[in-house]
Formats: C-alpha cells, structure tokens, sequence
C-alpha cells in the first residue's frame, strides 16, 4: 500500500498540532488536531483560500456562538439551532468546505460557555492552533507538484487511448475488457482535468513566470483536447462503424489512419518530454489521408443511413488528427522559446 503525500502531511499536521496543544498548556488539543484534519488541501494556493475561508467562518460562528447563549442558554435544541444557522449560512457565503470545521467551533464554544471565559479561549487558541499547523506542512514539506503528475497522467492516458483505438476498428477486445478500459480512460481524464485546475489556479508573483505559465497551460490544454478527441473518436468507431458494414478497402484505410495517429499522438508526447533526436520530427499524417476517406464513402456507401454513419467517423477522425496538429504546433513554439530559456513557474 502506497502511502500519498497529502496523507503524510495529514499525520503530520496532527502530529505537530498535538505537539503545540501540549508545549502552550492547550486543555483541548484534540480540537487542534480536528481542525489540522480538515485544512489540508491539495495545493498551495487552495491551502491559502482556505485558511482565508476558515477564518472568516469560524469568526461569524464563534460570535452567532456566543450571541446565542447570551439569549437562549447552552441546551442541546439551541446548538442544533445555531448549527443550521451556521450551515445555511456558510453556504449562502459560498463557503461550503467551511462547514464541518464552523459547526465544530459553534459546538465546542457553547458547550464550554458555562465552564467561562478562560476555557472558551483555550478551545479558540486550540482552532487556530489546527489551522496554522496544517497550512505550515501543507507549503513546507513536499509542496504538490501538479506539472509532474498531470504530465505522468498524460503519459498513462495516452497509452489506454492507444490501446483502444488501436483495436477498435478490428474489435479484438473482449465487449467488456473494452468497456472496463474505456471506463478507466474518462476517469483517467477527470483526474486530468482535476490536476489540470490545479495548477491554473496556482499564484505566482513574478510577471515573466506567470507569461511563462500561460503559455504552459495553453499546451496543455491542447494535451487534454486532443485526448478528448480521442475518445470521441473510439466512441464513433463503438456507435456507427459496425452498424454501417463497410467494406474491406475503406475498413484497412480507416484501420491505418488510425494506426497512423496513435503514432503521431506517441511522438508528439516524446518530443514534449525531449526524447526525439534534434533533426528528428513528429510524423504526421498526410493531410489526404482524410479526403480519401471521404471520397471512399460517398462512391461505395450507396445507403444514406450507412454513409451518414461513415462521414460521422471520418468527421472524429479528422477532429483528432486536426487537434494533434494543433498540439504539434504548440509544442513547437513553446520548444522554440525555450532554446532562450525561461524560468519555470
């Protein structure tokens, strides 16, 4: 079992939370360790608007906290109460990953109100304890690193895509080994989109690295299109290739177009990551490649239905193969810019 970063830095923020409770005297230091539980996040700058987010919330709780018991006491019904309150609240603000911890704060201050004042600071100390402990390990041990692992994800995607595709005009794959990859490649894809988020919205101060991050992002969303596009185009295949029949010569050169651009989509990949020689390229597909398809099926296909079908798989191919050359392009000119070399982001 592989122990993940974030869940490191959890026991750690605990950890170290606890650690802080006891050396300053904290009576409830299990609130700290609570509050450590429920800060960490995935990135920096979400680690950042968090602790922003928390200490708003749990400042209007902590003072709905304390109004409440001045005017209705501590009994359960009223904790309830100002919980709702709270929550509808939070969410009114647009500040839903608040909630748990603001509820904790609301819970833990009313209740300690008849033991006084001193014990209310002390679970508040405790709060604030939790907050600042996580969001110390979260940016200084093993700050996330989403470039590298959207990278890898591209890399794993890439290869399933290529497996499917690869056998989808021949059908070699068994109906549900295909569906449980084609399952497995979306989901590859919604964590792509996920890291994706991730590294947008990261901050970086300097002008000439945010430029330099722009562009960044504008490759790799040119990654994830042409993923994407690869995906619809095994779902054209799956939906209107075999119900149209097509005859033999049209099934090899649809068989090799695409053969043709899992190989370009390969080494567009290698030639990202610096693994092509300096006078070697991308090879890409003739532009006719298409255009034959086409001019195939309008003199073969004599049923409309059939050609219908037809034209919507060669309308994905292209798509694809239309995204892969604008990828091409993009990695071009963002290896062209880096023989001036600029700092990363």
């Amino acid at each position: 079992m592989k122990i993940g970063a974030r869940v490191f830095k959890t026991g750690l923020a605990v950890a170290i939370s606890l650690w802080v409770g006891e050396l300053v005297g904290l009576q409830s230091p299990l609130i700290a360790a609570i509050a450590a539980i429920v800060m960490i996040q995935p990135s920096i700058y979400r680690s950042w608007v968090q602790v922003l987010q928390q200490l708003q919330s749990n400042l209007i709780g902590a003072c709905m906290a304390l109004l409440a018991v001045w005017l209705f006491g501590s009994s359960p019904l009223a904790i309830g109460l100002v919980a709702i309150l709270v929550i509808l609240l939070c969410i009114r603000l647009k500040a839903e990953e608040t909630i748990g911890l603001t509820v904790v704060t609301v819970v833990v201050l009313m209740e300690a109100h008849g033991l006084g004042w001193p014990l209310i600071w002390d679970r508040l100390a405790a709060l604030l304890t939790g907050i600042v402990s996580s969001f110390v390990v979260n940016i200084a041990i093993a700050p996330p690193r989403h470039r590298s692992r959207f990278l890898n994800f591209v890399q794993d995607a890439q290869s399933q895509l290529s497996r499917l595709l690869r056998t989808s005009v021949s059908n070699e794959l068994k109906e549900k080994v295909f569906k449980d990859e084609l399952s497995a490649l979306r989901a590859q894809l919604r964590k792509l989109d996920g890291f994706y988020d991730l590294f947008a919205e990261e901050r970086v101060l300097r002008r000439k690295s945010r430029v330099h991050r722009a562009r960044l992002l504008v490759v790799y969303k040119a990654m994830l299109a042409a993923l994407e596009r690869g995906v619809t185009l095994v779902d054209a295949v799956e939906e209107y290739y075999f119900p149209a029949a097509p005859e033999g010569s049209w099934s090899r050169l649809v068989d090799r177009q695409i053969e043709t651009l899992c190989s370009y989509h390969e080494q567009l990949l290698w030639k990202w990551e610096g693994k092509l020689k300096s006078h070697a390229s991308a090879a890409a597909p003739p532009p006719e490649g298409t255009i034959l398809l086409t001019e195939l099926i309008n003199e073969g296909a004599a049923d409309p239905v059939a050609r219908t079908r037809l034209l919507t798989v060669a309308a994905a191919i292209f798509a694809y193969e239309d995204r892969l050359r604008r990828l091409d392009k993009l990695t071009e000119q963002w290896l062209d810019r880096q023989e001036g070399p600029e700092s990363e982001a």
